[in-house]
């Protein structure tokens, strides 16, 4: 059988280039085409020296595109921007994973008053699937619109569906999360520069952040419940990676630590990406790959259970997840081409 053939659509940033990095290796598929319309016919060399020799593809502009066969486009592309590739790609036939949050949410009001501009194509949403493997495969299968998920609510989903689905816990929950630069992209902004973020931390989006939105929509449609959440991201002065700390109690009295393993272990026992840890997980330990580790404990004194999650923000928040999602669309094994080990120290 021959390898499928993909495009990659905005390669100049981080998530774009982490799609090249994967994907290179992915032995079921070829990347195609990558794409940049503000460095057209230079080298993807040429932007991100760390490919000098490996991968010197030179990029060209998405209005190439028809030039080129293609079985699945992934739009790495900024909020604002995808929605109008995705609108103009509906007169072709391939698959669409869109990294970007243009389709995470429920409709176009909910975007507008969350993202603060006008969606162009409110038809999407009703196509649109939210691409977490674990949780939707089955929809994800069959969908020609993958809304892939972003960074923060890929850590407190996961680490909240077993929960969620059993009906265990009330409706209010705290998550407090810590993430790298990386996270805030790639252009220079004064937030991330170095004599800022160095030997510094800091909570940022209090009350507004647009993941808050994107993570009660999706617990709510787990729960069946209007849940309230209190979501508080911080910034971390690394390159790379996002630890969750979430806060919850139990809706039923006669709750106890053997019945919150126990929800975990059997609801997570066919994911290959997460890891439940017996003790609290650290960025470093999946820095580089696609998995999740997840941590639990129940606290009598206070009754709140406590998850922990980490993940590298770059892969199983964007990339990473995103060729799982292709893997599935495409009938492949979830983890092909994505087994790299972690990168420690």
């Amino acid at each position: 059988m021959s390898n499928k053939k993909v495009a990659i659509i905005g390669a100049s940033g981080f998530t774009g280039s982490e799609l090249v990095r994967i994907l290179h290796y992915h032995p079921n598929v070829d990347i195609e085409m990558i794409t940049s319309e503000s460095h057209t016919d230079k080298k993807l060399s040429d932007i991100h020296p760390f490919f000098n020799g490996i991968v010197d593809t030179e990029l060209e502009s998405v209005y190439d595109l028809h030039k080129h066969h293609i079985d699945l486009a992934f739009l790495a592309l900024p909020h604002g921007v995808s929605m109008d590739y995705v609108k103009q790609f509906q007169k072709f036939d391939f698959p669409i994973i869109d990294l970007s949050g243009d389709f995470r949410l429920s409709n176009a009001e909910t975007y507008q008053k969350w993202y603060a501009q006008e969606h162009i194509f409110p038809e999407g949403f009703a196509h649109a699937v939210y691409g977490i493997p674990e949780l939707f495969e089955d929809t994800i299968r069959s969908s020609k619109l993958i809304a892939n998920p972003g960074c923060f609510p890929t850590s407190i989903i996961l680490a909240l569906a077993p929960l969620m689905k059993n009906n265990l816990v009330d409706i209010n929950i705290i998550a407090d999360s810590k993430t790298g630069v990386t996270g805030a992209g790639v252009k220079a902004k004064a937030v991330n520069h170095f004599s800022n973020v160095h030997d510094n931390f800091k909570a940022y989006g209090i009350k507004t952040h647009r993941h808050t939105i994107e993570i009660q929509e999706k617990l709510n449609e787990m729960s069946r419940y209007e849940n309230k959440v209190q979501f508080t991201p911080h910034l971390l002065p690394v390159d790379r990676g996002i630890l969750s700390t979430i806060y919850l109690k139990p809706s039923n009295s006669g709750f106890n630590n053997n019945i919150l393993q126990k929800t975990y272990s059997d609801f997570y026992s066919d994911s290959y990406f997460i890891r439940l840890l017996d003790s609290s997980p650290s960025i470093k330990n999946v820095r580089g790959t696609n998995y999740c580790d997840i941590f639990t404990t129940y606290d009598e004194r206070t009754n709140n259970i406590i998850v922990v999650s980490a993940i590298d923000n770059l892969v199983r928040g964007a990339a990473g997840q995103a060729v799982q999602n292709m893997n599935i669309i495409f009938n492949y094994d979830q983890h092909c081409g994505l087994e790299q080990m972690p990168l420690f120290p």
